[in-house]
């Protein structure tokens, strides 16, 4: 039953491109995307940490992070933004889930980067050697190959069980560098390339269980390729020492312009 709603609501959303040609169908668009119940879950990188306009609580939620502009944009007939800072996959299973339902049509994530200890990496890195920069990369990504996918198992479980009909999107995460670019101090190039490549590793095990549960993985890689720190144009953070929590994570333009349209084209 209510997933002929969110059918209608992306058969409207097509309709509604071919009729502008004629000046027609926005109407449709706007009406269906009225009819849809839209929970919003995940960690900092949907949360909208490092866009700033927070909205005063702890889980640093911003009006720039994409599951706000797009409810902002569609009107959805209900919107409930969980997702928190420093949230890990326990946390969503644990705090996140208590406004799905059976009515719920639409969900978007992005988990798992906090439990292959992303915030730590990037400590290592920054403040410590090459050597130990590296290692504690293959740390991280030994994480993920080994205890990550069945807690992304247990989250995508727990979603689907509560929101039996909801179309899932899971969001991944960007390369955070731009190799060769136009950064002439801090992390060595090599250090560049393993924390891209851990990233990588990162969403190719979430898409794998994404794809196992029936969810939509949505890669930002693309949309952030030529926007890395030290790329001249980046839409990521690099270490802001005056707000240590916002670094390495997406500007306004990089939830508008790298995760949003992802997230729209999922639909």
């Amino acid at each position: 039953m209510k997933m002929s709603r969110l059918v209608a609501f992306s058969s409207s959303l097509l309709l509604g491109a071919a009729l502008a040609l004629t000046g027609a169908g926005v109407a449709n668009a706007d009406s269906s995307a009225a009819a849809v119940d839209y929970v919003a879950l995940g960690d900092s990188y949907s949360s909208g940490v490092g866009a700033g306009s927070y909205d005063g609580s702890s889980c640093k939620r911003s009006s720039r992070a994409y599951p706000a502009l797009w409810a902002a944009a569609n009107s959805p007939s209900s919107f409930d933004f969980a997702a928190c800072s420093g949230a890990r996959t326990n946390d969503v299973t644990g705090s996140q889930l208590g406004k799905l339902n059976a009515s719920t049509d639409l969900v978007s994530i992005s988990i798992g980067g906090n439990d292959a200890g992303f915030a730590d990496v990037m400590t290592t890195c920054v403040l410590q050697s090459e050597a130990t920069c590296l290692n504690r990369i293959a740390t991280a990504r030994a994480y993920v190959d080994s205890t990550l996918p069945g807690r992304l198992d247990s989250v995508y479980s727990a979603i689907r069980s509560k929101a039996p009909s909801a179309q899932v999107v899971v969001l991944g995460y960007p390369r955070f560098y731009q190799l060769g670019g136009s950064c002439i101090a801090g992390l060595s190039e090599k250090e560049r390339a393993a924390i891209n490549g851990a990233s990588d590793h990162l969403n190719t095990a979430t898409a794998k269980r994404a794809a196992d549960h029936g969810f939509t993985f949505g890669d930002v890689r693309t949309t952030f390729t030529g926007h890395e720190i030290c790329s001249g144009s980046s839409w990521l953070h690099s270490v802001n020492w005056l707000n240590i929590g916002e670094s390495y994570h997406p500007t306004a333009a990089g939830q508008s312009g790298g995760y949003l349209p992802v997230f729209k084209s999922a639909l």
